[in-house]
């Protein structure tokens, strides 16, 4: 397929995507005994600010995140405390970014893509967790759904960052790790891009739109949106 004239702007999910949410593992590890119940929050945390989305409905990710925790607690028969809350704040707003996000955005940015992100975390005050990670110079904006109080993948999500940009949705590349999300945005009229991490796989039925890209990890990933345009 020869290059398209014409590149989209790559639009980055933030958590699990760029940042390495496996740094709140040890809070589990000390509340539970079993660090993989992290996977069980976070997998909750998604479900319940979807379904807030689709009753009309909206509460800020951090809170949600936090309610999320006290619910999985009251289900496993354990106390939470204030300084437990205090800790899992802290390492949202803390995360590291994963190894292969500077170099991917590097090579992009040298292509002469423009990148901005798009998160269901709120916006935060600086240090923002773009900036503790060391990678927020990269972008030229970054978007939360909060302006718009729907969270990933209600298409408004995505036309937000159409309309701020001033462009199409079919202007825009998502990348994230998550399907649900490269479904939304595919669904938007966006391309998608899934970088399949651990814990993040393709799902094979009929009607679920398959990504434009997929890779591993970021710098295949990377590769393959760079070879197919060529940016102005």
């Amino acid at each position: 397929m020869p290059p398209d004239t014409v590149a989209p702007v790559i639009v980055f999910d933030v958590n699990e995507t760029l940042l390495d949410i496996s740094t709140l593992e040890p809070l589990f590890e000390r509340l539970f005994g079993d660090r993989r119940l992290f996977r069980d929050w976070f997998a909750q945390l998604i479900l319940y600010s979807q379904t807030m989305t689709l009753s009309s409905l909206y509460t800020p990710f951090g809170e949600l995140a936090v309610g999320s925790l006290r619910m999985l607690a009251s289900i496993q028969g354990i106390t939470v405390t204030d300084s437990d809350i205090d800790e899992l704040k802290l390492r949202m707003n803390s995360m590291p970014a994963h190894p292969d996000a500077v170099p991917a955005l590097t090579r992009l940015r040298a292509a002469g893509f423009r990148l901005v992100t798009l998160t269901n975390s709120a916006s935060a005050t600086s240090p923002t967790p773009l900036e503790r990670a060391g990678i927020s110079p990269f972008f030229e904006q970054s978007f939360s759904v909060e302006s718009v109080q729907k969270f990933k993948p209600a298409p408004e999500t995505y036309r937000l960052v159409a309309t701020q940009m001033g462009v199409q949705t079919s202007d825009l590349c998502l990348v994230a790790c998550h399907l649900w999300d490269t479904i939304g945005a595919q669904a938007a009229g966006c391309y998608g891009a899934l970088v399949t991490r651990p814990h993040n796989a393709m799902l094979p039925a009929a009607g679920v739109p398959v990504p434009d890209f997929s890779a591993p990890d970021l710098t295949d990933l990377v590769d393959q949106i760079i070879s197919r345009w060529q940016a102005p």
